[in-house]
């Protein structure tokens, strides 16, 4: 059976596409860096929409803090600039919130990657000193 699609659903798709061409293009403000819009959700009424952000090489949280406001404040103007773009009648309002959703996965991967490390190397799996020989005798 086929997914239905709302309305909602074609709307936050369509907000995605042109709020990443619009930061990237048309906001000038340098607290704001390299931006990617993982997600939109708007509310059924098409009244709000929460943007789902991650900041490009950005760890520290205080700039991270900085950058969402900015993107905040900028969002009347985004908001214009879908207006432009987007043949709805009312553009929902745009409310910016980091996602940490990518930042938690490398870290899980970290951890699941030292777990598999420290559980071959106390099974003796792992030989430093053999595992280099064969990688020399691969490479002939």
């Amino acid at each position: 059976m086929a997914k239905e699609f709302h309305r909602a659903d074609r709307v936050a798709d369509a907000m995605r596409r042109e709020l990443a061409r619009l930061i990237q293009h048309e906001v000038r403000d340098p607290r704001v860096g390299m931006v990617n819009v993982n997600d939109v959700e708007v509310s059924r009424d098409l009244a709000t929409a929460k943007v789902f952000v991650t900041l490009v090489g950005e760890d520290d949280r205080s700039k991270i803090d900085i950058s969402m406001a900015a993107l905040n404040k900028a969002a009347g103007f985004l908001r214009t600039q879908l207006a432009k773009e987007i043949q709805i009648r009312t553009i929902p309002r745009l409310q910016f919130r980091y996602d940490e959703t990518s930042v938690r996965g490398q870290h899980l991967s970290a951890l699941i990657d030292k777990a598999v490390k420290s559980d071959q190397s106390k099974a003796g799996d792992i030989d430093p000193e053999n595992d280099k020989d064969s990688d020399k005798d691969s490479d002939d």
